[in-house]
């Protein structure tokens, strides 16, 4: 039977395709898991409340990780090496600027450039050796030593990611550490087989911190849904946490700053600005 890991299937660049790319990005079920680990991984990141932080996105694909971003208010860069999902992310208009790399070749960013960093779903990739002169050991700590310089000192690095075995575990943690990260595993719900997540939280550098505590609880015990809905439009339900309502005027409006702030060219604001469109007949 094959194997259902993505990164058995074909290096991450040539695995997500153009159709792979829009798949994923329509999948309502990926996108509600997608948006899930990425809270969670801000929470571990303790940015400063009400203030706005610059924060690297390690393998973003199609910003749904930068989306949680931006609606905290931060600004993001993301970075990934497939193009097909960097095409997709500038197609739903992501706010984050978007980098096309190979994080095994390092982090092409001047040193101490980000506030902190998260990744989801993309170390994993990390500990396959794709081509005959890659060597999983040496383009980990290559990521590591890279990522290390490029944060702000006393930044956090959180970076979920799905191992395969206790050995990638160990090898990951240990190349963080020889590139100079203290800071350890965070484990979600421990006893669950299907909601349990590994968060690898990573400090650089500057005064000691304490590292956070797993959750635990119910949440655990949820069903898993089995099958998944593919749609043209990202709905989200959740809690917005003080946020506007995503495609509300206010949201609109505010997005509209933001990118006025940017230099951006924007349409002046009207009593139609974000008033609904009729449905065609």
């Amino acid at each position: 039977m094959a194997s259902k890991r993505p990164e058995h299937q074909g290096p991450p660049d040539i695995f997500y395709n153009e159709e792979e790319a829009r798949k994923y990005s329509q999948n309502t079920h990926i996108i509600d898991v997608q948006t899930k680990l990425s809270e969670r991984a801000i929470e571990l990141l303790n940015l400063p409340d009400e203030e706005s932080c610059l924060v690297l996105d390690v393998g973003c694909g199609s910003g749904l990780s930068g989306e949680v971003l931006t609606d905290l208010g931060h600004q993001w860069v993301g970075l990934d090496i497939s193009s097909s999902m960097l095409d997709v992310a500038q197609e739903r208009e992501v706010e984050g600027d978007l980098v096309l790399g190979d994080i095994g070749y390092g982090m092409p960013f001047r040193a101490g450039a980000f506030d902190g960093a998260i990744s989801i779903s993309a170390l994993q990739w990390l500990c396959q050796a794709d081509k005959n002169y890659h060597n999983p050991i040496k383009r980990l700590y290559k990521f590591f030593s890279t990522l290390y310089s490029c944060l702000a000192r006393g930044a956090r690095a959180v970076l979920q990611f799905y191992p395969e075995t206790p050995n990638q575990v160990d090898m990951i943690t240990q190349q963080a550490m020889k590139a100079g990260f203290t800071g350890g595993l965070v484990v979600d719900y421990p006893n669950s087989t299907r909601a349990k997540k590994m968060f690898l939280c990573l400090f650089a550098g500057g005064q000691v911190q304490e590292l956070p505590t797993g959750l635990t609880g119910e949440e655990g015990n949820e069903g898993v849904r089995t099958q998944a809905r593919y749609d043209t439009e990202r709905q989200r339900y959740r809690h917005l946490r003080g946020k506007s309502l995503k495609k509300s005027r206010t949201w609109i409006l505010e997005k509209k700053d933001r990118w006025r702030n940017k230099g951006r060219d924007v349409r002046p604001d009207s009593k139609y600005t974000a008033r609904r469109r009729p449905k065609p007949f």
